[in-house]
């Protein structure tokens, strides 16, 4: 560990505990214990451009643990990000821009709302989906044009989350291998210890859903072990990678390892002996060094010649494949096909009665025609939710034998929470419209996900089928 790494990580540590002391709010233990990774991960993994935050092939995070979103303001901020060290000192406050838990609509640079434990990892499943289809379809020999990774961080509140086992499972089987997860496992819930009810295998369980696993046992200090373990999960291609990193919460306050520093601030002394152990002033609040500054601005450069990079590519690309060039460009800007609204179905009322999924059918094949940028599919309710159109492929790994990364169905499996997560996901990418379908009666499976949809204005369409009271004979379902 060199110095700027060490100086750069206690900064972190140190101001995303003066940030929740000054809210009077808020977790400062796993931003404390999730530095290291984070501060790896930020200044030598992830390509994005600060300066352009939207640049489309821009690597994709997503702090799945959003309690610990002080972690993520302050690497956007020493990024340069839209995000002010007064907007810092304004943390959980009313219409700041760093508010209690990551929101899409409010923070430059953040890609999807999480906070409800579970969803991240399973958006991040849904990024990843966007991004296999995407390339897929538009990059060519000697184009990459698509080809970022969507890396996550998880706790483990999210990994005994339903959702989060659900779009893991789909993830395997789909082999994302653009996908890695550092998992931070502190062994700390709000209760106490992990001891007290969970106590699975993580890894075993993610290898048998088809993960590459890995582990670094000091994720305290070993930034070269972080380091190994984070190119080694990039390397691996045909399997998304999960790394369980056993990290300290709260890491140098006097609660440290507890319960006692998940969610609330550290308090005034314990947060000046903090200070004082990593060589800060104790009287000063919000102290950043200006070699922090220039290293994390040395990093933001890196990114903005790395988009200066592919822009150049992307001319290029505009020559020799105009057309998937104009497509690409159609679809990034929002813009739907010319026309399309001529193809939908027309009906009058002397027209003989259909059944609504039938009629829905018939207007999903016609837009699926016309729209090639509509992808989704049926929690294994394709014959029952008629949402599947006649020459539609699957998306699914050639090695399956069963479809390829270019198709647009999607085999959700019985998920439909995973399902809807996965749709928030793809739409949070960009340049796919997701669609999703169970019957109605089973949205409130997927209602954790398909509130998020709402609170985050996502456009994921859910196709929800048998709503009839005729359907009485069914019971319960």
């Amino acid at each position: 560990m060199t110095n700027i790494d060490q100086l750069s990580i206690d900064t972190i540590r140190v101001l995303a505990a003066d940030m929740v002391q000054a809210a009077n709010s808020g977790h400062p233990g796993a931003p404390m214990g999730c530095a290291p990774m984070a501060h790896v991960l930020f200044t030598q993994f992830i390509n994005a451009n600060p300066k352009n935050s939207e640049w489309f092939n821009r690597d994709r995070f997503v702090l799945s643990n959003g309690h610990a979103c002080a972690l993520q303001y302050v690497l956007l901020h020493l990024l340069g990000y839209k995000v002010s060290m007064d907007d810092l000192k304004n943390f959980r406050q009313l219409n700041s821009v760093t508010p209690g838990h990551p929101e899409k609509t409010h923070t430059d640079g953040i890609e999807v709302t999480t906070g409800p434990l579970g969803q991240g990892i399973a958006n991040a499943v849904g990024m990843a989906v966007a991004e296999r289809h995407l390339a897929a379809t538009f990059n060519q020999p000697e184009f990459p044009i698509i080809d970022n990774t969507v890396f996550a961080i998880v706790g483990d509140g999210c990994l005994q989350e339903g959702v989060a086992s659900e779009a893991s499972s789909l993830a395997g089987h789909l082999e994302l291998g653009n996908l890695v997860v550092l998992y931070d496992s502190n062994g700390i819930q709000i209760d106490g210890s992990t001891n007290l009810g969970f106590t699975e295998d993580v890894l075993k369980r993610y290898e048998s859903y088809g993960w590459h696993t890995l582990e670094v046992a000091d994720g305290d200090n070993d930034l070269v072990g972080l380091t190994r373990a984070i190119e080694t999960a990039k390397a691996v291609k045909n399997k998304p990678s999960i790394i369980k990193i056993t990290t300290t919460i709260g890491y140098g306050a006097a609660k440290a390892g507890s319960a006692g520093v998940h969610g609330a601030p550290l308090g005034a002394d314990s947060l000046a002996a903090v200070k004082k152990l990593f060589g800060f002033n104790a009287d000063q609040k919000f102290v950043v060094p200006e070699d922090v500054y220039k290293y994390y601005g040395e990093r933001a450069a890196q990114g903005a010649q790395t988009e200066k990079v592919w822009n150049e590519l992307l001319a290029k690309y505009a020559q020799v494949h105009p057309k998937l060039h104009a497509e690409l460009s159609r679809r990034l800007e929002g813009r739907l096909p010319e026309g399309w609204e001529d193809v939908l179905p027309r009906y009058s009322p002397s027209d003989k009665a259909l059944a609504t999924r039938k009629l829905s059918e018939t207007a999903l094949s016609a837009l699926a025609a016309k729209i090639p940028e509509l992808m989704g599919g049926s929690a294994d309710l394709t014959g029952s939710n008629l949402t599947r159109w006649k020459d539609a492929v699957d998306f699914q790994p050639e090695s399956t034998e069963l479809g390829n990364y270019a198709g647009r169905y999607l085999r959700f499996g019985v998920r439909e929470h995973g399902m809807a997560a996965i749709g928030n996901g793809m739409a949070a990418y960009g340049g796919v419209i997701p669609f999703t379908s169970t019957f109605l009666n089973f949205i409130s499976y997927a209602a954790g996900a398909s509130r998020l949809s709402a609170l985050s204005k996502l456009r994921v369409l859910y196709i929800m089928t048998h709503d009839s009271i005729g359907l009485g004979e069914d019971g319960p379902t």
